[in-house]
């Protein structure tokens, strides 16, 4: 196997191409270089492993770039200011330090960062129980100097709060990514295993970074064959290039791979040879790839096979995966995406129905993946309800880090206000204060095997995202996964400050910029509520839907637009999906007059000129937050316009070029939904509110391309 090598942390001639992504390791300020300098003299990470070396080699792109001259690599403390990185097994004077009790206590991912004496020398030291926990600590420590913090007198103490913290790549075999807007598939099939592209070590590199330790290589609608030998000795190879960095790899699991490629008559999970299979299935991974993650499964989901095919349940099929990777220390994330076309049902309670019945009765090993609303990633969804109905059983939440509902790769949204709304939700299942948070982490139920995923943004594009700015929601993911009560303005600063400027008013200018995005898309694409109002691309507007589709897939079916009035009713008098939450979040949310307007629409079906806090009536409120959302865009390029002297020119044009596209798609927005809404409320645009640039029928008669580059404002 040939690993090509990567210049990820030099500077190169592609410096401001966005690919060093928040690992830039320029030169520091003047000002600040000399701090710097006392307390980092020299390097001391003895250990001759691939993750030390990385240890290693990180240290010195980092110390040696932010500092603007290289730091010497030395094997003892002769002088003040050593670095000293590693485990109690590889460093002597760490293990000198008696650390042995805390590192122990923090695990294997967990480090300490701490100013110490050793001998009469002041050092700092870096310190895990494991390699990787070392890496991660180093990383923790070159944040701090590129984000202009204070190292003269530190005392850290951290490690992860979730056990798996892992990207699912929606990835084909062909290459190409389901939901992916950044180019093509970072696997190259073809070449391995005997070529490994540069950016896998890359990749892997940044996502240790975030102290990301796992990624699922293949989409969830799975190909059977990359569970066949020879793509599974592909597999390794991408397993060996991530391994340095803490990252594990794992597969998404076609359920009826025994049929496809065992040739079994059946895939039903009680019969023992289809069991025989897949644990021979798992030896074989495991031969290959002896830290192999796991299966990732989507089952009876959209046409994708599973037990219930055979008259079993998910826990049958999930406990059945489980037992073949169990011996070998594996996991099953089971994918609690599952709705069917029922005539009369609502689909966003099917998921809580099929699965709330066999809480504690999945296997030790199984985590129940549930996507953070009962929907689909939309712009904004309450929590699922499954959080904090199955106290029995592990939840890892999904999130999507690509913005499939949310403009693609064309819009600028900042998803960590999203997701600090969700974790944030209160599931009262023991009281108030039983946050989604404290459900994932298992502090309210006690589990111990917890995680969360995101799906992937990665793509072939030379920056990584295809939008500079969607790097930010893959660190904010990163972040969030390793402490989930981090909140939102401090990632959004730190990444910021690491990724563009750290000049203060640039960065506070970006972050309101990135804080305020994602409430600018809601209001421009689904306010006070709505959702799936997209097209079948999920790109532009389609509130009127396409005659014929499946009513589940069709934006009607969300909006229940009429005379009366917008909005799904999902209280008693409707679907009653309300009653699927804790009866005090229940209650809220039932009742008109307590529902918070941000899911109003979600939750009910409201008159025309019901009354809105603000005073207005429901109609005028509507409006009016389409043109908020339009407004934010104008202003939003106003703001990055101004920053042309803080920001890289490369950069800054790109952003400029996409923020084009991102208003004149919400003029669409805003244009497609109020005329459409307009036929059934009969009342006129309210002052202040712009006037459509085209008719309905014009705007019917066109779509709205994501990889259109013709628009103007």
């Amino acid at each position: 196997m040939t690993v090509l090598f990567s210049l990820f942390a030099g500077t190169g001639v592609n410096a401001e191409d966005g690919y060093r992504l928040w690992l830039r390791y320029d030169p520091l300020p003047a000002q600040s270089v000399g701090g710097y300098r006392t307390h980092v003299t020299s390097l001391v990470v003895p250990g001759d492993s691939a993750t030390l070396q990385a240890v290693r080699a990180e240290l010195a792109a980092g110390c040696g770039g932010l500092l603007g001259a290289p730091v010497p690599a030395e094997t003892g403390v002769d002088r003040d200011g050593a670095l000293i990185a590693g485990t109690p097994k590889s460093s002597a004077v760490i293990a000198g330090l008696k650390m042995d009790r805390q590192l122990t206590a923090l695990g294997p991912e967990g480090f300490v960062i701490r100013s110490v004496m050793v001998g009469h020398h002041a050092a700092t030291v870096i310190a895990s129980e494991g390699e990787v926990g070392a890496l991660y600590g180093v990383f923790y420590f070159l944040r701090l100097m590129q984000t202009l913090q204070p190292i003269d007198a530190l005392n850290v103490s951290d490690r992860p709060r979730l056990r798996l913290r892992v990207l699912d790549h929606w990835d084909n075999l062909d290459g190409t990514i389901e939901r992916g807007y950044a180019g093509h598939s970072l696997w190259d099939w073809q070449a391995l295993p005997g070529t490994v592209d540069p950016r896998l070590r890359d990749y892997a590199r940044a996502n240790a970074s975030l102290g990301i330790n796992g990624s699922v290589l293949n989409n969830v609608n799975a190909n059977a064959q990359s569970l066949s030998h020879a793509y599974l000795v592909k597999t390794a190879a991408i397993a060996d290039t991530f391994r340095p960095y803490g990252v594990r790899v794992f597969l998404s699991a076609r359920f009826s791979a025994p049929m496809e490629m065992g040739g079994l008559k059946t895939a039903d999970p009680l019969d023992p040879a289809v069991a025989a299979w897949w644990k021979a299935k798992a030896d074989e991974i495991y031969t290959l790839i002896p830290d192999f993650g796991g299966f990732l499964v989507k089952a009876n989901s959209e046409g994708q096979p599973g037990p219930l095919t055979y008259k079993r349940t998910h826990a049958d099929g999930a406990n059945m995966l489980a037992a073949a990777l169990a011996p070998h220390g594996g996991v099953v994330m089971w994918r609690a995406f599952v709705y069917d076309a029922k005539p009369g049902s609502d689909r966003i309670a099917q998921a809580y129905d099929s699965l709330k019945p066999f809480d504690g009765k999945f296997a030790p090993n199984v985590l129940l993946q549930v996507k953070n609303g009962p929907l689909d990633f939309q712009p904004r969804e309450p929590f699922h309800p499954l959080f904090g109905a199955m106290p029995k059983t592990p939840l890892m939440p999904e999130v999507e880090i690509t913005q499939e509902y949310l403009g693609h790769s064309n819009h600028l949204v900042f998803l960590a206000p999203m997701w600090r709304e969700f974790l944030d939700s209160d599931t009262e299942a023991k009281g108030p204060g039983s946050t989604v948070a404290k459900v994932v982490d298992g502090r309210l139920t006690g589990q111990r095997l917890t995680g969360v995923a995101g799906v992937a943004n990665t793509g072939s594009d030379r920056n990584w995202t295809g939008h500079d700015f969607a790097q930010a929601n893959w660190y904010a993911f990163g972040r969030l996964a390793w402490d989930p009560d981090l909140p939102a303005r401090q990632i959004a600063e730190e990444w910021v400050r690491m990724t563009f400027t750290r000049d203060p008013a640039a960065v506070a200018t970006i972050a309101d910029l990135m804080l305020g995005s994602r409430e600018a898309a809601v209001d421009y694409m689904t306010p006070l509520g709505l959702a799936h109002q997209m097209d079948t691309d999920h790109y532009g507007p389609d509130p009127w839907g396409v005659p014929g589709q499946r009513p589940d897939w069709n934006p009607p079916y969300f909006n229940h637009a009429d005379a009366t009035g917008l909005g799904f009713d999902r209280t008693g008098s409707g679907s009653d999906a309300v009653s699927q939450y804790h009866p005090p979040v229940r209650d809220r949310f039932a009742a008109l007059s307590t529902c918070p307007e941000a899911y109003l629409l979600w939750f009910h079906h409201v008159p025309w000129d019901y009354q809105m806090h603000s005073g207005r009536t429901l109609w005028d409120e509507l409006c009016r937050h389409y043109q908020r959302g339009v407004d934010w865009t104008r202003a939003a390029r106003r703001t990055w316009d101004s920053l042309g002297g803080t920001v890289d020119p490369e950069r800054h044009a790109a952003v400029a070029a996409k923020l084009v596209i991102q208003e004149h798609d919400a003029v669409r927005w805003h244009d497609a939904c109020l005329l459409y809404f307009q036929t059934f409320a009969q009342r006129p645009f309210p002052s202040g509110v712009d006037e459509p640039r085209q008719t309905l029928a014009e705007i019917k008669a066109t779509r709205l391309l994501s990889e259109d580059s013709e628009r103007q404002p």
